[in-house]
């Protein structure tokens, strides 16, 4: 009874949620995006008639639709190896979701560790962490991409966590700002007068109001790791060929951008449409986690 008791108001607020969601049809366009996006990388290996990395020079530069010699046809043509283009945008999903979701966990734990001990503590911690983000800020991201990937090569865990160290400063400071207002309010003060530790009054009280901001930015960060990863990708420092991905195709498009324009055209356009969804989800969650905006 108590347990069902507990459970009721939290399955109120989550349905209250999901129903303030529901009525931004760009944050839902924007989720059906990131779904179908993400579904089709995890059933690339089912949905894709041809192999991605396969080449066949006799159908090379196919306009979208040319049928093969088995009369299957290439819905979005065909590349400069001969290389379906639709089924190596479908595995090219692979890599960015798998940059976007690694590295913003990433930056996303460093950033709230570190917003929530420089803004609770305060003082000489809190200086010390703000000048690191100063430095990081300070520095440019391709310059220490182009040197750690040239010192330890260009590889899909270096990529993570290269974009994963240099983007932990917006978290923090978003997180640190949460936490400056969190601990003078009156729950905090209560629970330093029972006699509650630092530690458990950073996990229990404070950690789970601070979350909320956290989850737009790192909602909103994903979709620019997606471009960075695609244009670390395009500019040869990325996941290397033969593995598709969008920057890669990009690359390898934009010499025939005027005799086989769907080359670069339709993985741009992938870029184009998941980075929108994600845009759009984020600001639709944004607005709806918002409690100063109500529907």
């Amino acid at each position: 009874m108590d347990l069902a008791g507990a459970s009721s108001p939290t399955r109120r607020e989550w349905i209250v949620f999901a129903r303030r969601l529901a009525r931004r049809r760009t944050a839902l366009f924007g989720l059906v995006v990131v779904m179908v996006v993400i579904v089709s990388a995890l059933g690339a290996p089912w949905l894709s008639a041809y192999d991605p990395v396969e080449q066949d020079i006799t159908n090379r530069l196919r306009p979208p639709g040319a049928l093969d010699a088995a009369g299957r046809a290439h819905l979005l043509g065909t590349d400069h190896l001969g290389r379906d283009i639709l089924v190596r945008m479908i595995f090219g999903a692979r890599p960015a979701l798998m940059v976007g979701f690694a590295a913003v966990a990433i930056s996303g734990v460093l950033g709230m560790g570190v917003g929530l001990i420089s803004g609770y503590f305060g003082g000489r911690i809190d200086d010390v962490f703000m000048r690191l983000a100063d430095i990081q800020l300070a520095f440019p991201f391709i310059l220490l991409a182009i040197a750690v990937i040239g010192v330890l090569g260009p590889s899909l865990p270096v990529i993570i966590v290269v974009i994963g160290v240099s983007s932990w400063v917006v978290y923090a400071r978003v997180v640190r700002g949460a936490v400056l207002s969190l601990r003078e309010r009156e729950f905090v003060q209560a629970a330093h007068a029972l006699g509650s530790r630092d530690g458990r009054v950073l996990v229990r009280h404070i950690l789970p109001n601070a979350f909320t901001p956290w989850l737009v930015v790192a909602t909103l960060d994903m979709a620019r790791v997606i471009v960075i990863e695609s244009a670390l990708s395009f500019l040869g420092l990325g996941v290397q060929p033969p593995t598709p991905t969008w920057g890669g195709m990009l690359a390898d498009g934009r010499v025939y951008i005027s005799t086989a324009w769907w080359l670069a055209t339709f993985p741009g356009l992938a870029i184009l449409v998941t980075v929108l969804g994600i845009n759009l989800f984020g600001d639709g969650l944004r607005d709806t986690l918002d409690p100063r905006l109500k529907l």
